[in-house]
């Protein structure tokens, strides 16, 4: 059987690919394998699919170094549209089936990365905990007796038990840092404006922030990753979508 770390960084992705031990294909199976495993973890409003995430390797060229991200998997917190994929917000009255990918993730998959499905999350995005959501409480990935934290509770966990390289969750007062830094991640929020928040739906003002997966103490072996990232998602994106409309008469009437 072939051997896949627990967590799934991207020097060991890169470096099995180039070495030919892995292929994308084989690496979106074991996401698909421990997704399974996971399940009662309650990380997905929409989980990995394996002919899902074929359709975005299938289209990547042939030489892995044309692109930066290429054939990294990377998870998507549902408030952040992924075409093909309904966006919930964790509430299912307000679900709708996004046209487009947000700029962020349309940017990651231009670079190589492919999304492997969409994460679980506080209610809106509003909370700290992880437990705020009716598609379950996310355990913690240390421990399923402890709150995850949140609101990015998923994009978290799903990246601290080896199902993403890193992951996009949401911050505007630690929703991206307090459940990396309870799973034993290092969240990462940039500076308002350094990404587009064109498709990020949100109650509040809010910037796109990744889960990144490196531990503090991977942090420095990880810089150079880490700048490919931001490269690959960095771009200028209208401030003006900080308030998306989520004043639905009918979602406000049967969730407030």
């Amino acid at each position: 059987m072939k051997y896949f770390p627990k967590k799934l960084t991207m020097t060991w992705i890169r470096n099995s690919y180039k070495e030919g031990s892995l292929t994308p294909e084989e690496l979106a199976g074991e996401i698909v394998r421990r997704a399974e495993k996971y399940r009662d973890y309650n990380i997905w409003i929409v989980a990995p699919d394996l002919k899902r995430m074929m359709d975005y390797i299938e289209k990547l060229p042939k030489d892995m170094e044309s692109l930066p991200l290429w054939g990294i998997p990377f998870a998507v917190k549902d408030n952040i549209d992924v075409a093909g994929s309904p966006t919930t917000a964790a509430c299912p009255d307000y679900a709708y089936d996004p046209k487009e990918d947000a700029a962020v993730v349309k940017k990651l998959i231009e670079a190589g990365a492919f999304p492997v499905g969409k994460t679980n999350l506080d209610q809106f995005a509003t909370g700290l905990v992880g437990t705020r959501s009716p598609y379950g409480e996310v355990k913690n990935a240390l421990d399923p007796e402890l709150i995850s934290g949140g609101s990015s509770s998923g994009s978290a966990v799903s990246v601290a038990l080896g199902m993403a390289a890193f992951s996009l969750g949401t911050d505007t007062a630690g929703s991206g840092r307090v459940p990396a830094a309870l799973n034993c991640l290092v969240g990462y929020k940039p500076s308002l404006g350094a990404l587009s928040t064109k498709g990020v739906r949100h109650a509040q003002a809010l910037t796109v922030s990744p889960c990144l997966q490196t531990a503090w103490k991977m942090q420095r072996k990880s810089t150079l990753r880490h700048a490919a990232w931001m490269k690959s998602a960095a771009g200028q994106g209208s401030t003006k979508s900080h308030c998306q409309n989520f004043r639905k008469k009918s979602v406000w009437q049967k969730t407030v």
